[in-house]
């Protein structure tokens, strides 16, 4: 089994590269808001409730998909320090039951974010659409660090299209086509 783990700053293309990636591999796609959307109904975003669920629903799945051998793309926004002990457990659940963890960083010019952030797709899915997290997010926290401990696989997609950051990817890693 195989996680590729797909993170970066919001609006950089992590969904859109990883269904690309999911389209062209026999990998399934469990990006970030597929579990918070679960979460979310429930708990309200960001209580200890919401974060403990969500945690756990996440480690059992890849706990589960490195046991069954069923590889999988996650799309996360990690933060250098904050995140760190969360991305160490996660890797853990799946190198702990045989599974291998690769991990693809994603940068784009602040411009082009602001451009995409408000976009209509990621309003119809419920994602942040709004421009001014931009700044505010860059002041708080570090989008841009791959990765602790892990070699990773670094692609600019201010001008890299998605089919071509896919193809980069399966190159990099070696990953089987469909």
């Amino acid at each position: 089994m195989k996680l590729i783990i797909i993170h970066g700053a919001p609006a950089v293309g992590k969904l859109t590269v990883s269904r690309e990636l999911a389209a062209r591999t026999s990998f399934k796609l469990f990006d970030n808001h597929t579990s918070i959307d679960c979460v979310k109904p429930v708990f309200e975003f960001g209580s200890k409730p919401f974060w403990r669920l969500l945690k756990h629903i996440r480690e059992q799945t890849f706990i589960e998909a490195a046991r069954e051998g069923v590889n999988l793309i996650h799309t996360f926004c990690y933060a250098k320090g904050p995140d760190d002990e969360q991305y160490l457990r996660m890797i853990a659940c799946v190198e702990e039951n045989g599974g291998e963890v690769n991990s693809v960083l994603l940068l784009c010019d602040d411009e082009t974010r602001r451009e995409r952030i408000v976009a209509d797709d990621r309003k119809q899915i419920g994602k942040l659409t709004d421009p001014d997290s931009i700044d505010l997010s860059k002041e708080k926290w570090d989008l841009y660090s791959p990765l602790p401990a892990r070699e990773t696989l670094v692609i600019d997609t201010t001008d890299t299209p998605p089919e071509e950051t896919a193809l980069r990817i399966i190159e990099h890693y070696e990953l089987e086509t469909i």
